[in-house]
């Protein structure tokens, strides 16, 4: 079903610890959502045999999360991009910066009113673009768009792999209410319930 909307742009912080493995702090509200562009790069890789293809393998490689937001504050900017606030609450950026990943958050509504939620459980995030222009005999909106890349995370779920987004659809058969009111209080974390012998 298609979307017609996009709402609830939010960001954790991510701590690893000595041997990289990733923990989650609190979800905050990064900015007010305008568009969301997400695009994915697949490893394949094509064994042949008896003159044809015998297997094919596709696996996610990495990705690039294309933000147009209406405004990124100076915490955020500094949680995303390693910018610095100085004591006079002015962001500083240099030629240093250099931000941690983050897990990034946000839902789209659907046509019949539901929403899909996602979370990116590792982006590291550039510089953001700015695009000003002076106002002439019509009033024109400059927004910023904030690029990242998207990686999978570190620590494997319960299942052993390692996860890069999860993603659900509010009214899903089986999708319990408590994944849909929880999603932005923390990070998804996978659940798998082990099948019984």
């Amino acid at each position: 079903m298609a979307t017609i909307g996009l709402d609830k742009l939010y960001y954790a912080k991510i701590t690893e610890d000595a041997s990289g493995m990733e923990t989650y702090d609190t979800p905050v509200q990064l900015a007010k959502a305008i568009t969301a562009e997400l695009s994915v790069e697949l490893a394949e890789a094509i064994l042949y045999a008896d003159d044809g293809a015998s297997e094919i393998v596709k696996e996610f490689k990495t990705g690039t999360l294309s933000l147009g937001v209406d405004d990124i504050g100076s915490q955020a900017a500094s949680d995303l991009t390693g910018a610095v606030i100085d004591t006079n609450k002015v962001l500083i950026s240099s030629s240093e910066d250099g931000g941690l990943p983050v897990a990034i958050g946000f839902r789209a509504k659907k046509s019949n009113g539901n929403y899909r939620y996602f979370w990116l459980y590792r982006v590291k995030f550039g510089i953001p673009a700015t695009n000003l222009e002076t106002k002439g005999d019509s009033i024109t909106f400059s927004t910023p768009t904030i690029e990242g890349t998207i990686m999978r995370r570190n620590k494997a779920d319960a299942e052993g792999r390692h996860p890069w987004k999860a993603e659900v659809t509010e009214g899903d058969e089986g999708v319990a209410p408590e994944v849909i009111t929880g999603w932005y209080i923390s990070v998804y974390e996978p659940v798998f319930t082990p099948i019984a012998p």
